[in-house]
């Protein structure tokens, strides 16, 4: 199981989802494919052995990056800090903990996302199949971790809005005041969030059904099968296959078939670009979509630039 954190979206693998992440992928397309597949050569279907081998898609443009969450987190830490200050904390500070870390109870929450395309790591493969990468779970929940100093229990009160707080902050306090003050000059909040969610979710379910992936994973299942391990309907079903022994946390039991499983499903992708034949239907029909629905993809992107515009006012420099 490969990991997909800090990025626009989860392409290919199965993904733990820890708090709010945003997800992506990057590469540049190449014009046309070398391999058999469900889409034949010269149809502008990229080679893709790795996540990075994949292009941009159409619908990447009007998705707010990785970069543009984290600078809307430190605007919304700006005006929570200004808010603050405003209703008597004046010593309140940029960024702050509302937990002691040292001394708190660990609770997680794992949520498990795939796709029918399941992971192109084949080094993960080969060392949890399809259970969780531990070290890279760490490493994330270490660098999001809130860092500064321990709030008080009278910020906290005005921080977060509690009804026997002495003073009057806005309703939810000051850090939901902070964060709306950021998405403020959205025209529709809800279109910007959701619009182009939802259309993915929809043009994805199409592409599921199309007949070149539909063939393109046909040829993939009888890949793996001819190398000794069950005949799966899609990488998702082998991902999501009981006999992994999946527990409550994500993780698996990584036996030595299960491991070797995993390094098949990924080394049949590879031998007939099943991701990139997935790419090929997925572009095809975002740019479909993006041609008869412009004028509310521009209302999108709109709303995303005012965004941006008020968190280039708070943090200066480029969103």
């Amino acid at each position: 199981m490969e990991l997909k954190w800090g990025t626009r979206r989860a392409r290919w693998a199965a993904v733990v989802v820890v708090a709010v992440a945003a997800f992506a992928g990057c590469g540049s397309e190449q014009g046309e494919s070398g391999r058999d597949g469900g889409v034949p050569r010269g149809s502008g279907v990229p080679e893709v052995d790795e996540e990075k081998d994949l292009p941009e898609l159409p619908l990447d443009r009007y998705e707010f990056s990785a970069r543009d969450f984290e600078r809307q987190q430190q605007a919304a830490d700006r005006f929570t800090q200004r808010c603050m200050k405003s209703h008597g904390f004046p010593d309140f500070p940029r960024q702050w903990r509302e937990h002691d870390v040292s001394m708190a109870n660990t609770v997680r929450m794992v949520a498990i996302a795939t796709t029918p395309y399941g992971s192109l790591d084949l080094d993960g493969a080969r060392s949890h199949g399809y259970g969780l990468d531990r070290a890279a779970l760490k490493t994330y929940e270490k660098k999001h971790e809130r860092k500064g100093r321990l709030v008080t229990q009278d910020e906290y009160e005005a921080l977060r809005g509690a009804e026997d707080t002495r003073r009057k902050v806005p309703k939810g306090g000051c850090a939901q005041a902070g964060s709306e003050r950021v998405r403020a000059a959205a025209k529709d909040e809800t279109r910007m969030t959701r619009y182009v969610l939802d259309r993915r979710t929809a043009l994805d379910k199409a592409v599921d059904k199309d007949p070149r992936m539909r063939r393109a994973l046909d040829e993939w299942a009888d890949c793996v099968a001819d190398k000794g391990f069950k005949r799966y309907a899609s990488p998702e079903a082998a991902f999501r296959d009981k006999a992994w022994g999946r527990g409550q946390e994500g993780d698996t039991k990584r036996t030595r078939r299960e491991r070797d499983t995993a390094v098949a499903d990924i080394e049949c992708k590879r031998e007939h670009n099943t991701a990139g034949v997935w790419w090929a239907v997925a572009a095809e029909g975002q740019r479909r979509d993006i041609s008869r629905h412009r004028s509310a993809y521009e209302a999108v992107r709109a709303d995303q630039e005012r965004v941006r515009a008020t968190v280039r006012g708070v943090l200066g420099g480029g969103a």
